[in-house]
């Protein structure tokens, strides 16, 4: 059986693809995580190429050998590529769902949730998911070391003493360790996300990174240890990545475990360094540049424009595209200057769903906007967004202006963040300017309320449309 064909009959004993978590592999296995662990093992033995079939814990293990493992793996994860909602490969996508049946439906909006995410399941949008992938599971690393080094900073400037404290430095050097090392995690995520060996991205991760480039020249110019940062690292790691996959189809299965990595690193070491360093260098310098100079120079307008526009943003989904730039600017100055701007976006839906709370008569819309507001104060703001503002329509409009005014109020006095992934009161601990980061919050809750009170909204109720 054809390595593709086995990946399809593994995908049907073991799918629908919402049932499979994880799939990856080692020297000889097949390794997946499954939700529904009761999938029929004999039909897996019985597989033509399938060596053995092992439940280790949570994962399922199918036994295939040295090479022909990470070939079946590179087909399977294809296959749940192909098939990201669940539905078996080949057939017929679903019906695009109508938003507009969604109008004024006040809820948990999960079913709003995902039929967003159906309309935009685009190839470029799925390719800016993947990309947002790389850096997601950094985000509780990033949230950590954030907040512990904004707290020893607020620290610092009470009392300037302990600073010099070795308690106190350990903490420092801790909340530093996944900037220190994002070259590193990257790279190995980037590698997994295009379908790669984790360990060969993170291995090129390391090279753009190696204090040991400090002493080398190449052509006559010096290399240096961290150069092109973390757009350097996707560049190597997803070419990478397909580099292995197209050398894997071409060397016999028996050799690919000794004959492909090396080749991988053998050929990337040199392009990594000899191309992607210098235009990773060049592409973070224009991020970096175009960013802080489009807030230094544009100020509170920049501010109120990106603010305002970061909810209609998420609603395309083309907001994950900004999870790289933010990591960027982390690496290239300790913070980015553009997340707590975009933060008051949630400061927004705060302020117009208390409007929503206060204006609203219906005793269900209550509930549903004092269940989701405490955690919309924590920054998560999902149920408000698409269980309250989005199906009342003008709420969703007051929110965006809520977050247009923070937005200038941060820009205005360029607050910039050291943590990723949180938002609202809980980013606050983590940024430059603390006062004028509340400041801003306020304003977002403040404009938000007033705008969604003027606008007003119509509420589908039990008894019909009410204003």
């Amino acid at each position: 059986m054809e390595n593709k064909e086995l990946a399809r009959e593994i995908f049907r004993i073991v799918g629908p693809g919402e049932n499979v978590r994880q799939a990856s592999h080692c020297m000889t296995r097949l390794r997946l995580q499954l939700d529904r662990q009761d999938v029929d093992r004999d039909a897996l033995k019985k597989l033509p190429g399938v060596m053995g079939v092992n439940q280790a814990g949570p994962e399922l293990q199918i036994i295939l050998g040295p090479g022909k493992a990470a070939q079946v793996t590179e087909a399977f994860q294809a296959l749940l590529q192909e098939a990201p909602d669940g539905t078996e490969p080949g057939k017929p996508d679903a019906q695009e769902p109508d938003l507009r049946a969604f109008a004024g439906k006040v809820g948990d909006g999960k079913e709003l949730h995902e039929a967003i995410r159906a309309r935009n399941a685009t190839p470029g949008k799925l390719f800016l998911k993947r990309i947002a992938g790389i850096f997601v599971p950094l985000i509780p690393g990033f949230i950590g070391c954030g907040l512990l080094t904004g707290i020893l900073n607020i620290v610092r400037r009470l009392d300037p003493q302990l600073a010099g404290h070795g308690f106190f430095q350990i903490l420092g050097l801790a909340g530093s360790t996944v900037f220190w090392g994002m070259n590193l995690f990257v790279g190995w995520n980037a590698a997994r996300e295009f379908g790669g060996s984790p360990v060969l991205g993170g291995a090129l991760g390391a090279l753009i990174s190696h204090p040991g480039l400090a002493g080398l020249t190449l052509y006559g110019q010096p290399l240096t240890p961290g150069r092109g940062g973390v757009v350097a690292v996707l560049l190597a790691a997803a070419l990478g990545a397909l580099l292995e996959k197209k050398i894997r189809r071409m060397v016999p299965e028996a050799l690919d475990l000794f004959l492909t990595p090396f080749l991988v690193l053998g050929i990337m070491a040199f392009a990594t360094l000899c191309v992607f360093q210098p235009v990773g260098g060049w592409a973070a310098e224009g991020i970096g540049y175009a960013a802080t100079e489009a807030v230094s120079r544009g100020g509170a307008f920049t501010g109120f424009v990106l603010g305002g526009l970061f909810l209609p943003l998420v609603m395309l989904g083309v907001h994950q595209g900004l999870t790289p730039i933010h990591a960027q600017l982390i690496a290239q100055y300790g913070y980015t200057i553009l997340l707590p701007i975009l933060a008051m976006a949630g400061g927004g839906q705060v302020g117009a769903a208390l409007a929503v709370y206060l204006k609203t008569k219906d005793p269900r819309i209550r509930k549903v906007v004092a269940s989701a507001l405490p955690v919309g104060l924590l920054g998560v703001g999902e149920p408000l967004i698409y269980g309250v503002t989005l199906p009342l329509g003008r709420p969703f409009i007051g929110a965006c202006i809520g977050g247009a005014a923070g937005g200038a109020v941060q820009a205005a006095f360029q607050v910039g963040a050291g943590a990723l992934g949180i938002s609202g009161l809980p980013l606050a601990p983590s940024t430059t300017n603390v006062p004028m980061y509340l400041l801003g919050l306020l304003v977002s809750y403040g404009v938000g309320f007033l705008a969604t009170w003027v606008l007003g909204f119509e509420e589908k109720s039990a008894g019909g449309m009410q204003s």
